[in-house]
This record gives structure tokens, C-alpha cells and sequence, in this order.
């Protein structure tokens, strides 16, 4: 789409697209990892709906120097750049030079002009997700030996349900409590939690078989997997009123199945919806000064700051 004027700052995530300079402020542009960058056009909007006479464009890139001639860029006689297959140390300030001539009518005199562009490239990742569950069961007593072997057996089931989707239960835990309910008295519950996690061994593996950047296929299945288990604890809920002439000791609560979703960013990478407000929930690379040794989404700042490259695991 053609950005108006003032709106040009907020460019980002442009598929098939340009993305225009300005000379009053810098662009930011975001690029998922493994893809080729917007085409950057070395021209605010208005520039580029006038003749401009002789154009010449100098490309300077993050590392200070010209990017001519680099594999990686696509630079055309237009004076537009593509970045292609973009890597985290690909992130920073491109800038781009423009001189041109302007020629006067009445006296055919000639005027260089020069115009400087600058770009901030950062590389993005889609956030990995998981997914928290809680649910819960009636069971007999809380000091019960059964309610340990049940808990176990649960977890066994709900990893088979979903291990050929390379995923698996971490994080999980339960309590009992006593629960006062109306018309009812007392009863006792197991409040049960459990992640569900798309990186059971294995994961990569099933990564290699994709060309680019796998966090797509894996929170395809790590959502297959939620649904999966969603659809397990619906069973039972049928299971109890139709298949049981008495109700077994430990059963699942009707309704009690309840998800939130986690978002997680690869080491090197967080979010950061202050600085990144038009990639809010991508996972950003980290900048220079700031490390991410973990799947935590924040980047953290180093006290040393001797960091001076984009994507640091370590400070």
C-alpha cells in the first residue's frame, strides 16, 4: 500500500512491497528471519512522484560500509535495496545518500543536492508458543496414595495423546483442597497444572525437514496438541454420564479445563512493545547493549555493555 506522508515513520512488516525513506526521521523496518527485506526506496514518497535528474544512491550498511557488490543485497539502478535472507547481525542502520542535479529554466545552471535516508532493519521471529492448562478432579480424601498413581497415569496419557506431534507435559503439578460447594457439603479436588511444550526431544529434527525458520510448524503443532487435550478432557465429561454405572473415585470436574497461552523468543531475541510498538508481539531481535541467554521474552541489559552486535545470547 502507498503510505501517507505522515505515516510513513510507522512502516513495518510490508509483504511484496516499498518502503519509503524520510529525511526528517528514521524508518523502521521489520524482517522475518530467513526472508528478504521490503525493497528501500532511497526517496521520500513525494521525491519519488517527481523527475529527479542524474540520481546517484549511496548504500552505507550497519557496518559502516557501502553495501555494493555484498551477496546478500539486491540493489537496483532505482536506487532501492532488498536485504535477502536475513540473518540477526543483518539488523541496524542503513542509509542511503541521494545526490541529484537540479537544473535551472532560465539560466540552464546546474545545482548538486544531496538527501540522506536512514533505515533501522531489525530481524523478528513469530514468538514460540505454549499453552498452560488447569483443570480439576473430585476425588475421595486428599491424603490419598491413589490420588499420586493418578496423577502419574494422567500424565502418561496426555504425553501419548500428543507425541507424534513432538510435543510434551512440562511443569506439572497438582494440589488438593477441600472444596465448600452449594448444596453439595464438602468436597475434595485436585487443582491440576500442566504445560504443554512444542521442544519434547526430538523437535529439531522434525525442524530440519523445513527449509526456513521452524516456529511456524512448531506452534502449528503445539496448537494441534492443545486441542487434542482439550477435546480428552470433553471425553470425559460425556464418559461419566454415559459409560459409568458408579462413577470412579477420581473424576474429572465438568468444565473445569481452562487454557492460557504462553509466549516464549528464541535466545538473542524479545519483545519490546515500547520500542517495537508496530512488531509488539513479534520477538525482536535484541539491540547492541542488551543480551538474551534464554526463551524468556525480554531482552535484559548487560552492565558491562560490551555487547556491540544485534541477537546477543551472552553479554
Amino acid at each position: 500500500r502507498a503510505v501517507p506522508k505522515e505515516e510513513q515513520h510507522s512502516v513495518n512488516l510490508i509483504e511484496k512491497n516499498d518502503v519509503y525513506g524520510d529525511t526528517k526521521h528514521e524508518v523502521n523496518v521489520y524482517v522475518k528471519v530467513f526472508t528478504n527485506s521490503p525493497f528501500l526506496v532511497c526517496m521520500d514518497l513525494a521525491r519519488s512522484q517527481e523527475e529527479v535528474i542524474d540520481p546517484k544512491y549511496l548504500w552505507i550498511g550497519p557496518d559502516g560500509k557501502n553495501l555494493e557488490g555484498r551477496m546478500y543485497v539486491n540493489l537496483t539502478e532505482t536506487g532501492k535495496l532488498m536485504v535477502m535472507g536475513f540473518k540477526e547481525f543483518m539488523s541496524g542502520a542503513y542509509t542511503c545518500t541521494l545526490s541529484h542535479k537540479i537544473i535551472e529554466t532560465t539560466t540552464q545552471e546546474e545545482r548538486e543536492m544531496f538527501e540522506a535516508y536512514k533505515f533501522m532493519v531489525y530481524a523478528y521471529r513469530e514468538a514460540d508458543h505454549a499453552y498452560q492448562v488447569f483443570v480439576r478432579f473430585t476425588t475421595k480424601e486428599c491424603e490419598l496414595a491413589a490420588n499420586d498413581q493418578f496423577f502419574e497415569e494422567l500424565k502418561k496419557i496426555l504425553n501419548n495423546i500428543i507425541s507424534d506431534l513432538t510435543c510434551h507435559i512440562i511443569e506439572s503439578s497438582y494440589k488438593c483442597h477441600s472444596v465448600r460447594i452449594p448444596k453439595q457439603g464438602l468436597l475434595h479436588e485436585l487443582f491440576v497444572s500442566f504445560q504443554v511444550n512444542p521442544f519434547a526431544p526430538g523437535w529439531e529434527e522434525v525442524c530440519h525437514q523445513v527449509p526456513y525458520d521452524c516456529e511456524d510448524v512448531t506452534n502449528m503443532r503445539v496448537q494441534e496438541a492443545r486441542d487434542r487435550i482439550g477435546e480428552f478432557f470433553n471425553k470425559q465429561t460425556y464418559a461419566l454420564k454415559h459409560e459409568f454405572q458408579t462413577v470412579p473415585t477420581i473424576h474429572y470436574v465438568d468444565n473445569s479445563f481452562s487454557v492460557t497461552h504462553i509466549d516464549s523468543c528464541r535466545p538473542g531475541f524479545g519483545k519490546n512493545d515500547i520500542t517495537h510498538k508496530n512488531c509488539a508481539s513479534c520477538c525482536v531481535v535484541c539491540d547492541p547493549g542488551t543480551y538474551s541467554p534464554n526463551n524468556e521474552v525480554t531482552c535484559q541489559i548487560c552492565t558491562k555493555p560490551r555487547v556491540k552486535q544485534y541477537g546477543a545470547r551472552s553479554c
